[in-house]
């Protein structure tokens, strides 16, 4: 499909570092339940979130997107905060595609935990009407109401109870991660001494 006749997308944004089988579950899980034309992967260059912590390098972090997206057209890599640099600001990248893709309506992925936090968002009123946030579910976790102005819904999917922070620990401990990522990130990994 054309990028100008795509008429609804999804921006799923955040460290992948490392991406992993719950980020595409949660991508699965986004296409149909949205009936989306495209899904955007948007690797952050720093996470407001995570103001101290200092990501794998761009490079390596995309690189394994790439690996584990391979065969799956509908999805795509978008290094808009990667080039834009600094901290990643979600409206910053919802005003870029909404210029891109003026006819299509957005859905932006958010963790449930980050649903409460969405009023201290950056410029968080006109976020409000750039996008419809898409909830993903966390195993357990009591999901926080979307607050007005706020719109959108849960992802019903498939939550899974793993974590970037859970590989890197593993990896660095010299465990096993062959069925948290796909086996050719998991060899990527390995062969670059990553996390180590």
């Amino acid at each position: 499909m054309e990028p100008r006749k795509l008429k609804r997308i999804g921006l799923f944004g955040g460290s992948f570092d490392p991406i992993h089988y719950g980020h595409l579950l949660v991508a699965q899980a986004a296409m149909e339940e949205l009936e989306l034309d495209r899904l955007f992967f948007v690797p952050a260059a720093q996470s407001p979130f995570k103001p101290d912590s200092k990501p794998t390098s761009a490079n390596e972090r995309v690189r394994l997107i790439r690996l584990a997206l391979a065969g799956c057209p509908r999805y795509e890599i978008d290094l808009t905060e990667i080039q834009r640099g600094g901290v990643s600001y979600t409206i910053d990248t919802l005003r870029e595609f909404a210029a891109r893709f003026p006819d299509a309506e957005i859905h932006y992925l958010i963790g449930d935990d980050h649903v409460a936090k969405l009023p201290a968002w950056k410029d968080a009123t006109e976020l409000a009407k750039q996008t419809q946030f898409a909830i993903i579910p966390r195993p357990g976790a009591e999901v926080a109401p979307l607050q007005e102005p706020f719109c959108g819904r849960r992802l019903q999917g498939w939550p899974l109870g793993v974590s970037s922070s859970d590989i890197r620990k593993r990896v660095k401990a010299g465990l096993i991660i062959d069925h948290l990522v796909s086996k050719a990130v998991a060899e990527a990994i390995r062969n670059n001494r990553l996390y180590l």
